[in-house]
């Protein structure tokens, strides 16, 4: 009967992004409306410095916005205390690790630090999603290694275990590929995918890997210097909101590949 009813976990209204300095607002972007739905994979696609990261940074309550609202499972973003937010959205920046000597398995185990007591004891319920998420991400075979001694690859996926393991709505991802070759950013991908597949999660992604993010998304967020639109992939693919991601004089896309491609000299 209610089909049509959709559960929107993250929305946006009128919102803008930027920095404040001195008595004077930079703003990045303005007027972002955003409505995600439960369990869905969204990748946020932009060129350099557009603004991808300030606006992950802002939703996720890293900043804070300019004006306009942030609504996680419609309750306002700042009406969350920290710990509260922790348990609705899981967060993984391109920051390095600071050094330390943790295990994966004892990386993983700090996702659980918005539900353990004072002493940070974990409980069974812990244990218990600390292995899902170490079975889900298919890492049981590293969780004694010190986290140092990981490969990109093999610590991108432990980073997304310890989003697993605080076990949130919401997990978002800035740049999760960065580092890694072709190999290793396509598995990444497609544990995503299988990960919003098989836990109803919504994972939002910043990338730059466009053609890839085609395949295999759900649906897009999409910067440019005019306009933040969101949508399902093949509708903004038939709006032509894709055309106004790079200079036509260099790239243009391909609607029947659905792909970008370099433009050829006449």
């Amino acid at each position: 009967m209610n089909s049509n009813c959709k559960h929107i976990v993250l929305k946006t209204e009128n919102l803008t992004i930027g920095y404040q300095q001195k008595k004077a607002k930079i703003i990045v972007a303005e007027n972002v409306n955003l409505s995600l739905e439960k369990g869905k994979f969204i990748a946020l696609l932009g060129k350099n410095g557009i603004g991808k990261s300030t606006l992950l940074r802002t939703i996720s309550k890293v900043q804070n916005p300019l004006s306009g609202e942030i609504l996680i499972n419609n309750k306002k973003l700042h009406q969350y205390t920290n710990k509260e937010l922790a348990t609705n959205l899981s967060l993984v920046l391109t920051e390095r690790l600071p050094e330390s000597q943790l295990t994966v398995f004892e990386l993983i185990a700090l996702g659980r630090q918005p539900y353990t007591n004072w002493v940070d004891k974990i409980s069974e319920e812990d244990l218990e999603k600390i292995n899902w998420a170490i079975e889900k991400t298919e890492i049981k075979h590293l969780q004694e290694k010190r986290f140092y001694e990981l490969s990109d690859g093999q610590l991108q996926r432990v980073l997304i275990a310890r989003a697993l393991a605080q076990d949130t709505a919401i997990i978002i991802l800035d740049e999760p590929t960065a580092h890694l070759d072709m190999h290793h950013t396509y598995k990444i991908f497609q544990l995503l995918k299988k990960l919003v597949e098989t836990t109803a999660k919504t994972i939002i992604i910043s990338t730059h890997q466009i053609n890839l993010a085609l395949e295999v998304v759900d649906e897009l967020i999409i910067m440019n210097a005019n306009e933040v639109v969101s949508g399902e992939t093949q509708k903004l693919i038939d709006t032509n909101k894709l055309d106004a991601l790079f200079p036509k004089e260099i790239l243009s896309f391909n609607k029947t590949l659905r792909q970008f491609t370099i433009r050829k000299d006449n």
